[in-house]
């Protein structure tokens, strides 16, 4: 009979060791999830989205748009505080829209990022016409 005297194994592996998540990957999963939800048309202010619309069109700035535009995050050792300002399509409900914003990213945050979130803010900063225009797009002028 053979004794692992000398071998001592603390607990499950699982446990052994820390995990840190960095902020922007719980603000990549709260603006995924934002964007998920029918009625949002874009995340940020009409200057961040313009801003970002111009940076965009730079050689060698990446592809797509920012992800994490329009979306704060403070990230704990087992807690989250998210805030997000978004863009709402004209003719829905607001409050529908941002109890369902707040549904989404709550659930895809302590899914995904095993994180409890204690609140997320939501502050509505534009609505989105059916005429308008995206702010930062260019109507091209030749073909």
């Amino acid at each position: 009979m053979t004794e692992n005297a000398g071998v001592r194994h603390g607990g499950a592996p699982g446990s052994r060791g820390r995990t840190v998540i960095a902020d922007v990957v719980v603000e990549k999963i709260a603006g995924m999830a934002a964007r998920d939800v029918r009625g949002v048309y874009a995340l940020g202010s009409g200057f961040a989205r313009s801003m970002g619309s111009v940076r965009e069109r730079m050689p060698g700035a990446g592809s797509g748009k920012s992800v994490t535009r329009g979306v704060s995050v403070e990230v704990g050792e087992l807690q989250a505080a998210i805030d997000l300002e978004i863009v709402v399509d004209y003719g829905v409900s607001i409050t529908d829209v941002a109890g369902a914003v707040r549904e989404n990213v709550i659930s895809a945050v302590e899914r995904l990022a095993g994180r409890e979130v204690v609140e997320v803010n939501i502050m509505v900063s534009d609505v989105k016409l059916p005429d308008e225009e995206d702010e930062g797009e260019e109507r091209q002028r030749i073909q």
